[in-house]
């Protein structure tokens, strides 16, 4: 054993140090040392520490449905609104705003939505016209072509706001003559040559449909000039089926085109067809409404229409006023009117749930008046209360005051009548 070791022997053996040992012994049973700080209290803040779990989406979601139903179901309505909302907005401004003047150069499209705006939205005649005069000032200085179906579109548009906004019917009808003078005056210096022969079909189709328009504003309660009115649907009636008669005798000629539609020429028809009504030359309209029949389809509502017109123009024939004119037989009329007026019922009928409209209970209500009227002229007083019933029940259903009115004053006719 070293001096080392053997020292220290007997220092831990000596009577000194056992009673130092003792006595730290002692004092450390009765003050027993603190026990250390838990863990997490003097670690560093964000080291270690736990993570926060947080609840899903849905179980938040559901959590805060349950405790505010209506607040969470009204923001919820709120939010979708505004999405379909934006939806639907961006839907219109694309085919609306965009769509609609895709076919334009941009400095005219940018006249004509302020044309419009100002004369649909914000009413200012002063600012619409000035719009439409710049857009077609626009139009022209980038080489438009001034026969084109946009830039006579712009023309007709420009007629209508005279005629519905400002109501100045003379100032339409200024419009239209000089647009069609222009048309005309292309046709016939330059329509003849065989690179124009589609476009002269699509400028003398739009000469046609400014006749008819001009027939009927000429013919208005504004203006009343019928020796004009009659002048342009003749004018218009004669070309369309010059032209069509044209097409079926020689053929259609390379690159014409497509000529009006059976619609367009019935329409063309029926309006100088109602001129003819309206100044009782019922011998003259009475063709032009049988021919309108026969172009308008069957399953079209018009066509009840036409055919009660047909009748009504048949029945309000009188006798020749000079030698020139038909001769007519009253009861052959009679019968034939009745005839056309119960077709119209029966086209009526035959006309698909999904095809039907006002229009068709109105022309049923007319024809059941006419019938009435027809039965009453006859001496059948029983059948004619029953038309007239009828009719004004089929008007009421529909609101056809006009139809109304005219059953009821029947119902009175019979009534004096018998007394």
């Amino acid at each position: 054993m070293s001096a080392r070791a053997c020292l220290r022997a007997r220092v831990l053996c000596s009577p000194f140090t056992r009673r130092s040992t003792t006595i730290v012994r002692s004092f450390s049973q009765r003050h027993p040392r603190p026990s250390p700080l838990p863990r997490r209290l003097y670690q560093p803040v964000g080291f270690n520490e736990p993570q926060r779990r947080y609840k899903s989406f849905r179980v938040a979601a559901r959590q805060l449905f349950d405790e505010y139903p209506l607040s969470v179901s009204f923001a919820t309505f709120c939010i979708i609104s505004a999405a379909c909302g934006l939806v639907y907005a961006n839907y219109l401004y694309q085919s609306y705003i965009i769509g609609e003047f895709a076919a334009f150069p941009e400095p005219v499209a940018k006249k004509l939505r302020r044309a419009l705006y100002y004369s649909n939205y914000d009413i200012q005649p002063e600012n619409a016209l000035k719009y439409y005069k710049q857009a077609l000032a626009a139009a022209e200085e980038v080489g438009m072509d001034p026969f084109s179906d946009e830039i006579l579109g712009v023309k007709f548009q420009l007629a209508s706001f005279f005629e519905k906004q400002v109501h100045q019917p003379k100032m339409a009808i200024e419009v239209l003559e000089r647009v069609r003078q222009n048309c005309l005056n292309w046709e016939r210096e330059l329509g003849g040559e065989p690179k124009n022969r589609g476009k002269r079909t699509r400028v003398l189709g739009q000469c046609v449909r400014m006749s008819v328009k001009l027939g009927e504003l000429y013919a208005g309660p504004e203006i009343v000039e019928s020796e004009h009115a009659e002048e342009c649907l003749v004018w218009a009636v004669t070309t369309l089926l010059k032209e069509q008669n044209r097409r079926e005798q020689e053929g259609v000629q390379e690159e014409e085109g497509q000529w009006m539609n059976p619609e367009e020429i019935g329409g063309a028809l029926e309006s100088l067809a109602t001129h003819y009504s309206q100044r009782q030359q019922h011998y003259l309209a009475s063709p032009l409404y049988l021919q309108a029949v026969s172009l308008i389809p069957k399953s079209d509502c018009h066509t009840v229409v036409l055919m009660n017109n047909l009748a009504t123009s048949l029945l309000q024939q009188r006798t020749p006023s000079s030698p020139y004119d038909p001769p007519s037989d009253p009861n052959t009329l009679l019968t034939n009117a009745r005839q056309w007026a119960q077709k119209a019922l029966d086209t009526a009928d035959a006309i698909p749930l999904s095809n039907k409209s006002a229009e068709c209970d109105e022309g049923c209500a007319a024809a059941m008046h006419n019938l009435g009227k027809f039965a009453s002229l006859d001496g059948d007083v029983r059948e004619a209360r029953r038309w007239y019933d009828q009719g004004s029940v089929r008007a009421k259903s529909v609101g056809f005051q006009e139809g109304v009115r005219r059953c009821e004053e029947g119902l009175r006719a019979l009534e004096r009548s018998r007394a």
